[in-house]
């Protein structure tokens, strides 16, 4: 179990943004080829380096090997883009976060078996981020960009004024809660108004009991996949998080991450713990420099289930965004795509462009690159999490199918709310599987 604590000073270069964050608005824009293919892009975040990226491929592009681009706001894509693949009018160049979208894309068709076509990427991508863009044996989507697991982060100070350890298995973790309580201090800061971090304790919680075959089930649409007992575990778990002590009880349900108050909860020292994504590395260096710089921000991989039958090297989070290939393109339009993806896409220039920012790309290859990053402490830990993880699950709201993603949402707040039980959770999910 790897631990590490923050001792360095300054790190204002750090730019890790969550790929599902709000995005400031957008439109048309970046590269115009003009040419033989186009790409739909996002706005915000890491994605200009992506746009910049595409401007030096169509600088020593032929004519007819040029790429146009657009780019879009997070939700105004997400809304676009599922309705001009199903009309047969997609970009050659797909962008995804696989999971469920993907295997809609395959099942009808509309992408591209990619097997042949991704050069020397496969052996340079860790085999935990690039399984998520296989289907059936056969690859229909390649990472385009950083990777963002969900780690746990903590205040020292808090732990060595507790005179307790970080913890690393769900045992210590329990008694962590007791102590803590005891000491008038939240163990564990989440923003349950948003109700998306709650996602990430699901997901691990499930993952660490029963392993990555669980959700598996339910994204295959298997009946009655969501009474798994390591997913009933989870929710009661969570469920005990949020009455008993894990989470407070009385303000954890009005605290909102878009405006990072769970990350002040860490900073301030009134809670002890926040699980999240990657990007919150970037926000309490921007929002919460003191803390940062303080030497006791610290960050560590999730706990151990002493019990559980999953690998505690596994994973959840955003494993990358991914290119997939449009089987509606014309024969011209997706050779220029698959060039782009076979002797383009994560060129030195790139991994050099997303390391800066702050972006950890997937890749076995760039141990140099991170280590001389100003942010190498962190983006060595995250990359050695990723190169060790058996497995990396997608965020759930984006591997089931699109019309399931709401309703699970909502019934996950229910949860939090203590509104339903599990069996009822399992039993409103389930009438979604096919």
């Amino acid at each position: 179990m790897m631990r590490r604590t923050i001792t360095r000073a300054g790190t204002t270069s750090v730019a890790i943004a969550s790929l599902v964050a709000l995005s400031a608005c957008g439109g048309s824009g970046g590269s115009d080829g003009g040419g033989g293919a186009d790409a739909w892009i996002l706005t915000g975040g890491g994605w200009p380096n992506i746009d910049a990226d595409f401007e030096r491929w169509n600088e020593q592009a032929e004519g007819d090997q040029q790429i146009s681009v657009e780019d879009f706001e997070n939700d105004a894509y997400k809304e676009r883009i599922r309705n001009v693949v199903g009309s047969g009018e997609a970009p050659t160049l797909i962008m995804s976060w696989t999971g469920g979208a993907l295997n809609d894309y395959v099942e009808q068709d509309r992408v591209v078996d990619l097997s042949e076509h991704t050069g020397d990427l496969e052996d340079r991508v860790y085999e935990s981020v690039w399984q998520n863009g296989v289907v059936d044996d056969s690859v229909y989507a390649v990472p385009l960009n950083d990777v963002q697991p969900v780690v746990m982060y903590y205040n020292q100070a808090v732990f060595d004024d507790a005179g307790i350890d970080v913890p690393t298995t769900w045992s210590e973790v329990e008694d962590a809660i007791e102590v803590f309580d005891s000491e008038g201090v939240t163990p564990f800061s989440v923003a349950g108004a948003s109700v998306w971090p709650a996602l990430m304790w699901l997901q691990y919680l499930t993952d660490r009991h029963g392993g990555e075959g669980v959700f598996d089930a339910v994204v295959q649409g298997e009946s009655e996949a969501w009474s798994n007992e390591s997913i009933i575990f989870a929710l009661e778990e969570l469920q005990t998080l949020a009455t008993d002590g894990g989470f407070d009880a009385d303000t954890f349900t009005g605290v909102d991450a878009g405006q990072n108050e769970d990350a002040r909860l860490l900073a301030d020292g009134e809670a002890a713990m926040l699980l999240q994504g990657s990007w919150v590395y970037a926000t309490v260096h921007s929002d919460f420099p003191e803390f940062a710089e303080s030497g006791d921000f610290g960050f560590t991989s999730f706990p151990e289930l002493e019990d559980g039958a999953g690998d505690p090297s596994n994973l959840v989070g955003n494993p990358a965004n991914f290119w997939s290939v449009s089987a509606d393109a014309s024969e011209e339009e997706q050779q220029v795509a698959t060039d782009y993806i076979s002797e383009w896409l994560y060129n030195d220039e790139m991994v050099d462009s997303l390391v800066d920012s702050g972006g950890l790309p997937p890749l076995n290859d760039i141990e140099d690159e991170l280590s001389a990053s100003d942010d190498g402490d962190f983006l060595s830990f995250a990359d050695e999490q990723v190169a060790q993880a058996n497995h990396f699950q997608l965020s759930w709201d984006q591997a089931v199918a699109p019309e399931v993603a709401q309703p699970l949402m909502e019934n996950l707040e229910n949860i939090l709310l203590g509104n339903i039980t599990p069996e009822e959770f399992a039993e409103n999910m389930n009438a979604y599987q096919d």
